[in-house]
C-alpha cells in the first residue's frame, strides 16, 4: 500500500479478534497448534519450540529484523508477497500479477533474484519467504474459518502456481480467514533450515532449504523438504524426497537427490547461479541435519 502497488478501499484490523485461540500455542501429543495472530517473536521465544522444533525458530530467526518479529503475525506472514521488483513499482506497466494480461518484465529484464522452479510464460516472481518452507517441511496445515466454517489446508496447497493466472495467489477463497497453523505428529529435533543470502544482515533468500529428517542408521526412513529463494510458491522437493526415501544418506545421494529436484528448473539469464546454489543448499542441509544430535 505504501508502494501504491494496491489502494484498497478498506482495511480491516483483525489483531483486536478476541477469539483467544488465535493468540495461543498449544502442545498435545499429537500436534502443535500455533494461532495465527500470534507473532513472530512470541514463538521464537518460546524455549520448548527451540528444542522440539529448531527448523521453525532457525527460520524466524533469519526471517525478519527484531522489530519486524514483534510486530508481525505468523498467519500473515505466510501471505506475504512477492519482492519482484516489478511488481512493486507500478511505472513498470507490464506485471501480470499486478495487471493481468500486461506481460512479464522480468522475463527480459532484471531477473537475478527470481525463480526457477513453478514459473510460467506469464510469471517469475519469487515467494521470498522464510516460515512457509519450513511449514511445507513439517507437513503443515492451515486452519481456515469461512462462511460455511471451518477447513484445513496443506501449507504446501495454500499458495497456487502462476500459470496463467498469476494474480489468483492462493486457495483462499473472498471472506476466509487462517485461524491457525497446525503441525501434526510429535517434535522434529532432527530439523533445520538453512538460508544462503548476500550478507547475513536482514536480506531476503538466494536460496534455502527447510529439512525435517528421520533416520535409521544411515538409512533414510521419512524425509520432508521445503525449498525457498528459488520457487514462485514455498517448495515441497517431492523429487528429491523420493530420491532419498529408504536410500543410504551420504553426500553422494544427497547430491543425487538435489539434481533430481533441479532437474527442471527454468533459469532465465541473470538467475543461472541458482541451480548450483540451491543443490548445494540442499545437500548441505541434509548433511548437517543428518549431523545432529538429538534425544
Amino acid at each position: 500500500m505504501k508502494l501504491d502497488v494496491l489502494q484498497p478501499e478498506v482495511i480491516v484490523d483483525i489483531t483486536g479478534l478476541r477469539d483467544v485461540s488465535m493468540h495461543r500455542i498449544d502442545r498435545s501429543a499429537g500436534e502443535l497448534r500455533i494461532g495465527s495472530l500470534v507473532s513472530m517473536a512470541a514463538l521464537h521465544e518460546d524455549q520448548s519450540i527451540g528444542r522440539d522444533y529448531p527448523i521453525l525458530i532457525e527460520s524466524l530467526w533469519q526471517a525478519a529484523s527484531q522489530q519486524l518479529r514483534n510486530m508481525a503475525r505468523l498467519g500473515g506472514n505466510v501471505l506475504q508477497r512477492t519482492r519482484c521488483s516489478y511488481f512493486r513499482d507500478p511505472s513498470f506497466e507490464q506485471c501480470n500479477k499486478r495487471v493481468p494480461g500486461s506481460g512479464c518484465a522480468a522475463l527480459d529484464g532484471a531477473n537475478r533474484g527470481h525463480a526457477i522452479l513453478g514459473t510460467s510464460e506469464h510469471c517469475i516472481a519469487l515467494y521470498a519467504g522464510d516460515w512457509a518452507p519450513a511449514l511445507v517441511a513439517l507437513d503443515a496445515r492451515v486452519e481456515i474459518l469461512g462462511r460455511t466454517g471451518l477447513r484445513t489446508l496443506d501449507v504446501a496447497d495454500l499458495h497456487r502456481l502462476p500459470g496463467q493466472t498469476p494474480h489468483i495467489e492462493t486457495n483462499l477463497v473472498p471472506g476466509e480467514l487462517i485461524t491457525a497453523i497446525i503441525v501434526p505428529g510429535g517434535p522434529r529435533r532432527r530439523s533445520l533450515y538453512r538460508k544462503i543470502r548476500d550478507r547475513q544482515s536482514y536480506q531476503f533468500a538466494n536460496a534455502s532449504a527447510a529439512v525435517a529428517l528421520e533416520l535409521e542408521g544411515d538409512v533414510v526412513r521419512d524425509v520432508r523438504i521445503g525449498l525457498g529463494g528459488v520457487a514462485t510458491i514455498p517448495w515441497r522437493a517431492r523429487k528429491a524426497e523420493k530420491a532419498l526415501l529408504g536410500a543410504r544418506l551420504n553426500e553422494a545421494s544427497a547430491r543425487a537427490a538435489a539434481d533430481a529436484e533441479f532437474r527442471d528448473a527454468r533459469t532465465r539469464k541473470q538467475n543461472l547461479y541458482k541451480v548450483p546454489l540451491g543443490k548445494a543448499t540442499l545437500v548441505r542441509s541434509l548433511l548437517e541435519a543428518q549431523a545432529m544430535e538429538v534425544a
